[in-house]
């Protein structure tokens, strides 16, 4: 028996109201919100507890020394009375966090910051939580050996998040169900550039550095948050309807890069036109040393690639901003439909531009010897380190073709544009876009396709 359940029961009282609440704050009692959201893939990404609607990070790097100080003020509302709530932050030192300008208790236990406000918060109520912290973010490996995170370049660095490196350069409810407006404001030494996602709302120098002010006005996943910080030749233009358009490029791979980034506007256009309008206020792409990074991630507003993109790539990141960046998925098992979608993207634009139409690449794929498409279904992956394998890209994409032969044409464009517009801005998961296929073309039996092409295991016995 505990020493605690010793207490006598006026003590005991006492410590139950320190636990759960205080006389000022109305009489709330909260609970504490979850670690995690039980992501099949990821249990440990995101909170319970409360929605975020803003984060406000002012961050301050040197790479020499690679030492980042940074402010994450984080607004959120709470979805239950709250006593306490996790935010997720791997390594770096947390000095101090405030929860409505009052200091607050918090403690730290691997990735989870949990953070006990003076008072608790009542459901439904808007809080704002301040986090200030500094040190050397780390670089992450994901369970396929891939990096993000905080990745230190030649002459600066790149914050990539996908699936959960975000939390290892600012504090955040690190799940893609969990959407939010943002200001990235990054100071650094004079000479330097720091690009981000949204639109440069202000830059300024002092005492021999630099602040670069990003806004982002349409709701963003942790993941898709960047920052890119080093020598870039910006270039600013103008895409269809003069949407802005702003490419930063590593001025090692600005010659080589020229020719495919003046196709961006081409290529928006043309993507316009297959998935509905670009659903964010400006795009572009940056483009840093091919050893810096080791894949292209379609971070909102402007993809990151290691080197001059290949056409085909192009329009696969940025197909992501209408699936994946505007229309997300709500957990990780969801992957192919942003994979699924941007690889099926790069068989449209071959069939419209003189390569093999898309049922061609779908036959090729099927009579292939690749046996690594069907190693699993593409809405169940096999686990953590497999949901960036073929599966989730080809065969996701097999499963749009598959929808295309039974609807046809018309009704196809219609179900892809109506989902784009449907669920823009917001989270989706596979169950809802089968309901929503299903609805778009009652008169359809699409109990095959989601059977053999989209849960089952193995090659389907016929394409």
């Amino acid at each position: 028996m505990s020493r605690s359940e010793r207490l006598v029961p006026a003590a005991a009282a006492l410590l139950a109201l320190a636990l759960t609440g205080t006389a000022c704050d109305g009489g709330v009692r909260g609970t504490p919100g979850g670690s995690g959201v039980r992501d099949p893939y990821f249990p440990q990404a995101g909170n319970g507890g409360y929605d975020v609607t803003h984060y406000a990070l002012t961050l301050d790097y040197t790479p020499k020394g690679r030492h980042l100080t940074g402010r994450a003020v984080i607004t959120a509302q709470a979805t239950q009375d709250l006593s306490a709530f996790d935010l997720d932050l791997a390594g770096l030192r947390v000095d101090a966090v405030t929860v409505e300008g009052k200091d607050a208790r918090w403690n730290r236990a691997g990735q989870e910051l949990t953070v006990r406000p003076r008072d608790d918060l009542s459901k439904g109520e808007t809080f704002r939580v301040t986090v200030d912290y500094s040190g050397t973010p780390r670089t992450l490996t994901d369970p396929d050996d891939s990096e993000e995170g905080w990745l230190p370049t030649a002459d600066g660095a790149l914050g990539l998040g996908e699936p959960v490196g975000s939390m290892a350069w600012f504090p955040s409810d690190n799940h893609p169900s969990d959407k939010a407006t943002y200001d990235i404001a990054i100071t650094v030494p004079k000479g330097l550039q720091a690009v981000s996602n949204g639109e440069l709302t202000d830059q300024s120098d002092k005492d021999g550095r630099t602040t670069y002010h990003w806004h982002s006005g349409r709701p963003m996943a942790s993941y898709l948050a960047m920052v890119a910080v080093g020598h870039y030749t910006i270039k600013r233009s103008t895409g269809p309807h003069g949407l802005p358009l702003l490419t930063a490029v590593d001025p090692t791979q600005a010659e080589a890069s020229a020719g495919v980034l003046a196709k961006i506007p081409e290529i928006l256009d043309w993507e316009e036109l297959n998935f509905g309008p670009y659903p964010f206020s400006s795009a572009g792409a940056i483009v840093d040393r091919p050893h810096d990074a080791g894949y292209a991630l379609e971070t909102q507003n402007r993809p990151v690639f290691p080197g001059p993109p290949a056409i085909s790539t192009l329009v696969h990141e940025l197909a992501h901003e209408w699936y994946g960046d505007s229309v997300t998925p709500t957990s990780w098992r969801d992957m192919w439909l942003n994979e699924g979608f941007a690889t099926y993207a790069e068989w449209l634009w071959a069939e419209d531009h003189g390569g093999p139409n898309a049922q061609k690449q779908f036959t090729d794929l099927y009579d292939g010897d690749d046996e690594a498409i069907w190693a699993f279904p593409p809405a169940r992956p096999s686990s953590a380190a497999h949901i960036s394998d073929s599966p989730v890209y080809e065969r996701g994409a097999m499963v749009l073709q598959k929808i295309r032969q039974k609807v046809g044409d018309d009704t196809f464009y219609d179900i892809i544009q109506g989902w784009a517009a449907a669920h823009r801005y917001g989270g989706a998961s596979t169950d809802d876009f089968t309901a929503y296929v299903e609805k778009k073309a009652p008169d359809h039996d699409f109990g095959e396709i989601w059977q053999d092409w989209l849960y089952g295991d193995g090659k389907p016995a016929h394409p």
